[in-house]
C-alpha cells in the first residue's frame, strides 16, 4: 500500500493466492506479469496509474476469480485477455476512462457475477454487448424452466450517456432487464443532448437513426445590391447533424452562420450575407452530416442593381440617379493599414439624400480594375482596412453606378510598419544615450575619442 512500485514484483512466491497493490505507481500491466503465479485467485490493483493493459497480461491465471482495477487511467481494455481467466467472477473497472464498449466485450466472461463499469466516460453502447453475454443468454434459455441461475450484478451509472437514436437499443435493454441480471443503480440518466439532460432512461422514447435530409424553402434568390440577405436551409436527421455552408468550395466563416433546433429531429441553419454585392452572387451549399452519411442543398443567389425596377415586397424602390451628380471626398483619418473616408453629395446629386446610394472603388493606384463597395442610403463614411503598408492606393466615391468624376478620387500612400513618431522616438533615444556616454567619459579619454572621431560629434547636434 502506497509503495513506490513501478512494476509488478518478479519474486512473488508461486503459491500466492491474493495480491493487493494499491496507491502505488504502476503504469501498465505487461505481458506475462503473473506467469509464475498460476495459483492466484484475487488480484487488487486499485488506485494506481495504469493506462495500458497488454492483451496477454492475464496469461497463466486460470484460477483468477476477482480482478479489481478501480481508480486507474484505462481508456480501453483488451477484452479478449479474459479468455485466459475463465473462472473470473468479479471485474471492477469503475472510475477509469473507458469510452467504448465493443460488442464482443462480455463474450469471454462466462462466469461473471459482478461487473462494475460505473463512473467512466461511456456515452453510447449497443444492446448487442449484453445480448452476447453468456449470463444473459443462459437466462433467456432458462426462461420458464426450473433452473438455478446465479444473479449477476451490473453497474453502469455515472456515465455521460448521449440519449439519441444511437442509444435506443441500450435504453430498451435497460428498461426490460430483470433477474438474473440486477442493476446496481437502475436510474440511469441522460447527459445530452441538452433537452434530455438529467432525464431518466425510463422517461425517454428514442427514435430510430436517420440519415440527414436537407431542404430549402427557396433555392433561387434575387436581391438588390447593398441589402442584407439570409439564406436558410432545414435539416431532418437523427442523431443531430453537423451543418456547414460552402461557397465556391470554400468553407464560410462560422460567425455568419447560426444553427438551432426547431424540433427534436429538425435543424434550421441560416447564413447571413451583409450588404450583398455582385461578387456575392453564386451557389451556396448547405451540407449536413452524421454517422449515417451526408446530404446537401444548393441555393443560387443573384445580386441585381439597386435601381432595378422590380423590388421584393417590403423594400422601397430606389430613385434613379441624377446625371452629373458630384460628390466631395476627403480623408478623415489615416493609419498604417488603411484610411477612413468622409463624403457628401452636392445639391445636384440627389433630391433626397436619404435615398442616395454610393459606389466606392478601391485598389492600388496602378491597378486596371478596382474593387467595388456599395454603400446604402444615409451613410457618408467608410473605413478601408487591411491595406498593404507603404503602398500607393486610389479610392473613388461616386453616386450609384456613375463613373467617378474629377475631384471624387483620393490618392494616398499607406504608412510603413514603423510610424514616423516611432522613428523620431528611437532617434531621440539614441541621441540621449550617446550624450550620456559622452558625459560619462573622462576628459583625457574624451580628447582621444574626439581626435579619433571628430565628425561624429559634429553631426550629433544637427541630428
Amino acid at each position: 500500500m502506497s509503495a513506490l512500485l513501478r512494476q509488478i514484483p518478479a519474486n512473488i512466491p508461486q503459491d500466492m493466492r491474493k495480491i493487493r497493490i494499491e496507491n502505488s505507481h504502476l503504469t501498465e500491466l505487461p505481458r506475462g506479469s503473473f506467469e509464475n503465479i498460476s495459483a492466484l485467485e484475487y488480484l487488487w490493483l486499485n488506485f494506481n496509474n495504469i493506462t495500458v493493459m497488454h492483451i496477454k497480461s492475464l496469461e497463466y491465471l486460470p484460477a483468477l476469480k476477482e480482478l479489481r482495477l478501480q481508480g486507474n487511467k484505462l481508456s480501453s481494455v483488451p477484452w479478449t485477455a479474459f479468455q485466459d481467466t475463465p473462472a473470473l467472477k468479479i471485474l471492477d473497472l469503475k472510475h477509469n476512462r473507458l469510452d467504448v464498449l465493443p460488442e464482443h466485450a462480455l463474450r469471454y466472461l462466462p462466469n461473471l457475477t459482478y461487473l462494475d463499469l460505473s463512473s467512466n466516460q461511456l456515452t453510447v453502447i449497443s444492446r448487442d454487448v449484453f445480448y452476447s453475454w453468456p449470463v444473459y443468454q443462459r437466462s433467456q434459455r432458462a426462461e420458464g424452466q426450473i433452473e438455478a441461475i446465479s444473479n449477476a450484478v451490473l453497474a453502469l451509472h455515472d456515465n455521460p450517456w448521449i440519449c439519441d437514436c444511437r442509444l435506443r437499443g441500450f435504453v430498451q435493454f435497460i428498461k426490460s432487464v430483470g433477474p438474473p441480471i440486477i442493476l446496481m443503480n437502475s436510474y440511469l440518466t441522460c447527459s445530452s443532448p441538452k433537452f434530455r439532460a438529467g432525464k431518466f432512461f425510463h422517461e425517454v422514447e428514442l427514435n430510430s437513426c436517420m440519415k440527414p435530409l436537407t431542404s430549402a424553402l427557396d433555392t433561387n434568390l434575387t436581391v438588390p445590391v447593398g441589402l442584407n440577405i439570409t439564406l436558410t436551409c432545414f435539416v431532418q436527421a437523427s442523431p443531430s447533424p453537423a451543418v456547414w455552408w460552402t461557397y465556391a468550395l470554400k468553407l464560410l466563416r462560422a460567425f455568419n452562420v447560426s444553427t438551432e433546433h426547431i424540433s427534436e429531429e429538425t435543424v434550421r441553419s441560416e447564413l447571413l450575407i451583409p450588404a450583398a454585392r455582385p461578387a456575392d452572387a453564386g451557389n451556396y451549399t448547405c451540407t449536413a452530416a452524421n454517422f449515417l452519411g451526408n446530404t446537401s442543398v444548393a441555393i443560387t443567389l443573384r445580386v441585381g442593381a439597386p435601381w432595378a425596377s422590380t423590388t421584393p415586397p417590403g423594400w422601397a424602390p430606389i430613385a434613379p440617379a441624377e446625371p452629373g451628380a458630384h460628390v466631395e471626398v476627403r480623408i478623415a483619418k489615416q493609419t498604417v493599414y488603411g484610411i477612413t473616408l468622409e463624403w457628401f453629395a452636392a445639391a445636384a446629386a440627389a433630391a433626397e439624400p436619404g435615398e442616395t446610394w454610393y459606389t466606392l472603388l478601391v485598389g492600388r493606384y496602378d491597378a486596371a480594375q478596382k474593387d467595388a463597395i456599395y454603400i446604402g442610403p444615409g451613410v457618408n463614411t467608410y473605413s478601408v482596412t487591411d491595406l498593404l503598408p507603404a503602398t500607393k492606393y486610389e479610392v473613388c466615391v461616386a453616386v450609384r453606378n456613375q463613373a467617378p468624376r474629377k475631384g471624387q478620387c483620393v490618392v494616398f500612400v499607406t504608412g510603413s510598419d514603423v510610424s514616423q513618431l516611432e522613428q523620431r522616438e528611437k532617434l531621440i533615444h539614441i541621441v540621449v544615450i550617446v550624450c550620456a556616454m559622452v558625459l560619462a567619459v573622462p576628459a583625457g579619454m574624451y580628447a582621444c575619442t574626439a581626435e579619433a572621431r571628430p565628425g561624429c560629434l559634429a553631426r550629433c547636434p544637427g541630428a
